[in-house]
């Protein structure tokens, strides 16, 4: 296969120590690196949801099968990629576990290709959340840092207002208003109006804000 591009720790969950041996060998040999568990409390007692990369769950264990160690994993607000691995496909199982979000439902005995193309896919959909993630933690970072007067300006050039109408309604001096707004940007570090205006839109879009957050008691 290709060299892998993407990086992460692939967790490997299998009551089946013999198969937990063979795919981190598998894996390793293709440059990944492994960690196993014969049971899904032993990998939850370990689990790091900040540590990057995926987790390859059997779907059925004694005691907490993959699906109820996914559900879990939810439970504590973890986005970790899921690749599922049964001996006893199911196509109503596979489809439900998709619909979840799983990335691939794979049979025993795992094709290698299929499992590196799977994990390649969940290693990189990790990388993409975790991305997204840390730039949303850091939009909110820099909106935090602004004055009460820095977000009514923010507020009124989102809504597609100039200079002088934000000025007439914040009873300020144009002039002001181009002060407040340009630090306003430095510390969102945005360089244009219009790259302004997406990035705090994309914000407010993925955090479930509304378009308009103006505050009606910042004076």
């Amino acid at each position: 296969m290709d060299e892998v591009s993407e990086t992460g720790k692939i967790y490997l969950v299998d009551d089946d120590p013999e198969l937990l041996v063979a795919l981190g060998r598998l894996l390793r040999s293709a440059g990944h690196v492994t960690e196993g568990y014969v049971s899904a409390q032993a990998f939850l007692d370990k689990h790091d949801p900040e540590e990057p990369g995926c987790a390859i769950l059997d779907l059925e264990m004694p005691g907490m099968d993959g699906v109820e160690l996914y559900h879990a994993l939810r439970k504590e607000s973890s986005s970790r990629q899921v690749i599922y691995l049964t001996g006893h496909g199911s196509i109503v199982v596979c489809a439900d576990a998709m619909k979840e979000g799983a990335v691939d439902f794979l049979t025993k005995p795992v094709c290698a290709e299929k499992l590196f193309a799977a994990v390649n896919e969940a290693l990189k959909r990790d990388k993409i959340l975790r991305w997204n993630g840390q730039h949303e933690r850091e939009m909110q970072e820099r909106l935090e840092s602004l004055t009460p007067r820095e977000n009514q300006v923010l507020e009124l050039v989102v809504s597609g207002q100039l200079n002088k109408q934000i000025a007439a309604e914040l009873n300020i001096s144009e002039k002001t208003t181009k002060v407040h707004r340009g630090r306003m940007m430095e510390k969102l570090k945005v360089r244009t109006i219009a790259d302004l205006v997406r990035e705090v839109t994309d914000y407010r879009n993925k955090m479930g804000l509304p378009p308009d957050a103006r505050s009606e008691n910042v004076q």
